[in-house]
Formats: C-alpha cells, structure tokens, sequence
C-alpha cells in the first residue's frame, strides 16, 4: 500500500512538472504572436488580450503546480492578496489616466518592471547554492544572472522614475553637458564592480551580501544621472532603451529561476525595445553611445545663418486657404498633445473632407514623448488608422500639397537637417513641408525645439505663422470654415 501511495504521489508530481512547463510554452506562444499582433491597431487589442492570457496561465500553473524539494508554494494568502491589489491598482490607473499622461504612465510602469527585476536579484545573492559556489566560486552563470538582473533592472527603475518626473513636469531639463563624463564614470565604476564581485573566489554570497547593496546603491545613482540631462523631446528614444533595459533584467530571471515564461517574455521586450531604440536613433540621426552617456541636443544656433522676417496669417485667411485646397496634410507635434487638440483636430479633418479636401497626417518617428505617441492620440481622437502615414511615404507627395498644417512640432520639420551640414541635426529625417506650395504653423511662441537651433522654416516665403494656443486656434479656424 506504501508503494502505490508513493507511486501515485511521484506520478501526480511528474504531471504536475508537466503542466507546469506546458504552460510556459503557452505562455510564450501567446506572447510572441501577441507581440506580432501589436504591430497593426486593428490587431492590437487582440494581441494585448493574448499576451495577457499567457501571463494568466503562467503564473496560476505556477501556483498549482511548482514543487521545490517536493514542497509546493507556500504563503499562497500572500501572493493572492499582492496579486489582487495590484490589479486593482494597475487597472484604476490605466482606465482613469489621459491619453495625453500615457508616456508617464508608460515609463512609471515600466520602472516598476525594473524595480521587480533588481528585487529578486537582491533576494537570491545571498541564497546561491553552496555547492555552485564551492565548485565554480563567484564566477558562475547563477552569479553573473544575478548581478546582470541587479544592475539593469535598478538603472531601469530609477531612469524611469525620472522619466517620469520629466514627462509630468515635475523635474526640469537642466544643460549639464558635463554628466555625459560622470555617467561614463559610474557605468565604468558599476562594470569594474561586477568583476570584483565575481573575483572573490569561493566566499559565501552571504558574507557579501553587502556588496550586492553597493552596487544596487552605485546602479541606482547612475539611472538618475544617464535620464536627468537629456531634454523631455527626447524622451522617446529614452523610454524605449529603458524599456529593453526592463526587459534584459526579467532575461535574467528567467535564466535564474530556468523559466521559459520569463525567459521568452524578457527577451521578446529586451529584442523588441532594443530594435525600437535603434530605429528611433535613426530617426534622430543619433548614435547608441549618445544615448547612453546622455548627450542629447544643446546645438546652439545654426552657423552661417540669420533669421528672416515672420509672416503672419489671420484665422480667417487660413480657414480660406484650407478650404479651398485640394490636399492638405496635418503634421502633429507634442504641441498638439500639450494642447489635448487630438480631437478639435480631428473634427477640423472631418470638416475640411466634407468640402472635397484630401486630408492625411504626417507622422514623424519620434513626434512627442514616447514611440507611437502621436499614433495612440489620434487613435483616440478616432482618427481612421489609414489616414496616418509615415514621414518617409508622405514625403514623396508633400510637392503635390496644397497646404500644410503644423501643429506644434519644430524640430522634425526643420530645413537645417537637409541643407545645413553645420546643423547638430543635420541628416536628421523630417517630414519636407517646406516643398508643399504653403505652410501653416501652429505655435503659441517662437520658441525653439530640443536641438537648440532656429528653425528657419518660420521665414520661408510660403510659410505662415498662426500664433496661439493650439486648441483655441483650431477651434477659431473651424468656425471660420463652416460660416464660408
């Protein structure tokens, strides 16, 4: 009877294992095509649902049935009850935030993936298996996950917090140009740091364990000081390298604890942020290493240049223009955002089709505070997804352009990056509305961008400056339009 009792105890184990790695290979199916599916918005819902599925599945099957020296979890209360207000939390908070505090909303979240990363990173230090230890010492794969998962989830928590203090405007964007050396100072110090901890031989990772606080101290400081010199325009590029940071560090726990889940998922978000951050650099005309020693904008003045004569245009005289036009395309900027003018902007569309007008937006790569910015607003403001198109397309026609309209964007339609080579954003690409037979700009002042530079688009002979807040002035220009 002893043995049947044991066999079937062995044998409901064995299953248990089973499920338990079945249902991470789901969950990394789900994870991939939900990624996939995030590619297009008709698709994305969907693959949000996927993915959040997957999650779901992994983390009951891993409460069912993970078994560790044949033992199965305990404090389940615990983890129930933190998995509950969680929810509760993350889902006020993502149902009651405005489309126009997602980018915060984003890197708030994403810092808290790092912070998770760093935390168990500073839990399993001390716990490493004698044994690992007494046969390989520090220098082990367990010891370098671990340390790997420490640092970069700890610089990922706290760049992202600053993010978040920039994107809310909270903490200001200081010029300190000589960060870019402190911080190639710290990510030297943090690296020469993680050799010395895996040269310390066969000592017991709890006999240092204060070493692990040091260098989550060390990573922590050097997350504040890589985000906090770089401007909020470019925070785009900022996000996405902070988020393939969340997702190195989860890499990381997925080979510490050898689960596929947060392997899959880790890698997918480090592959995925890391790929984005390339192209938005691209987009920028701006190198990796800028970004990660923190050497954005602060151009000064374009050399060899001086500023020509503004020419302003009445609401009335643009509500004629626009009306009468045969193609007009609409280039939004942070400004619309700032303004919350996705939707008044969306209703002058609406307006302008009614009277024969062909009109499309123009969607530069890094146009507002996070990658997709501008796409999730008018996504909101129904803005049909066709009518979106990307700076490289819509350039081929911009010739063909009757008008078009700026809405608070500089820099990505700035002429400097295509015929000023002493310009710090030459080579930059940006939507050509200087080649469309006349421009309006929307801006409340002659403020400039985040590259520091003038933008001497303002004093073309076809350009027009509609001074004001963006939302008043297209709601002045749509009331002009329907009493034509």
């Amino acid at each position: 009877m002893k043995e049947i009792i044991e066999f079937t105890k062995q044998l409901t184990f064995t299953l248990g294992d089973s499920v338990l790695e079945i249902s991470y290979l789901v969950a990394s199916i789900l994870f991939i095509f939900g990624l996939k599916m995030l590619s297009h918005p008709k698709t994305a819902r969907r693959g949000n649902i996927l993915a959040a599925i997957g999650m779901f599945t992994a983390i009951l099957c891993t409460i069912l049935f993970h078994r560790k020296d044949g033992e199965p979890i305990g404090n389940i209360v615990w983890i129930l009850t933190a998995i509950v207000i969680g929810t509760i939390i993350g889902w006020t908070i993502a149902v009651k935030v405005k489309m126009t505090a997602m980018p915060q909303l984003v890197s708030f979240f994403n810092g808290m993936g790092g912070a998770a990363a760093a935390l168990i990173s500073l839990m399993e230090f001390p716990k490493m298996a004698p044994e690992l230890i007494m046969k390989h010492g520090m220098f082990n794969g367990h010891a370098i996950a671990i340390l790997l998962g420490l640092t970069i989830g700890s610089i990922s928590f706290a760049g992202s917090m600053i993010a978040f203090g920039k994107l809310a405007e909270k903490i200001g964007d200081p010029k300190l140009k000589f960060m870019r050396f402190v911080n190639l100072t710290f990510l030297a110090g943090i690296l020469v740091f993680i050799v010395i901890i895996l040269a310390q031989g066969h000592v017991m990772p709890r006999d240092i364990s204060w070493m692990a606080y040091i260098l989550l101290g060390c990573s922590l400081i050097y997350g504040i000081t890589f985000v906090i010199p770089i401007g909020g325009a470019d925070m785009p590029v900022v996000i996405s390298l902070l988020n393939s940071f969340t997702g190195v560090a989860a890499a990381m726990g997925g080979f510490l604890y050898n689960n596929q889940a947060m392997l899959t998922g880790g890698i997918l978000v480090g592959s995925a942020g890391t790929i984005l951050t390339i192209l938005m650099c691209k987009a920028m005309n701006r190198s990796l290493l800028n970004v990660i020693v923190g050497a954005f904008g602060g151009g000064g003045a374009t050399a060899g240049k001086e500023g020509g004569t503004v020419k302003e245009i009445s609401v009335s005289d643009a509500a004629v223009l626009l009306s009468y036009s045969q193609k007009v395309v609409i280039v939004p900027g942070y400004g619309l955002a700032v303004a919350q003018a996705q939707h008044i902007c969306h209703e002058l569309e609406k307006l302008l089709e009614e009277k024969g007008v062909d009109v499309r937006y123009a969607i530069h790569p890094v146009a507002g505070r996070m990658p997709g910015h501008m796409n999730v607003l008018l996504a909101e403001a129904d803005v049909p997804y066709d009518k979106l198109h990307e700076s490289d397309d819509i350039n081929q026609d911009m010739p063909n352009v009757d008008v078009a309209v700026v809405i608070g964007a500089n820099d990505v339609v700035n002429p400097a990056a295509v015929d000023d080579p002493s310009s710090p954003i030459y080579g930059m690409p940006v939507v050509r509305v200087w080649e469309a037979k006349s421009v309006v700009v929307m801006k409340r002042g002659m403020g400039k961008g985040y590259a520091a530079i003038e933008n001497f688009l303002f004093f073309n002979d076809n350009t027009r400056m509609l001074f004001g807040h963006a939302k008043d002035s297209i709601q002045k220009l749509i009331a002009e339009i329907k009493n034509l």
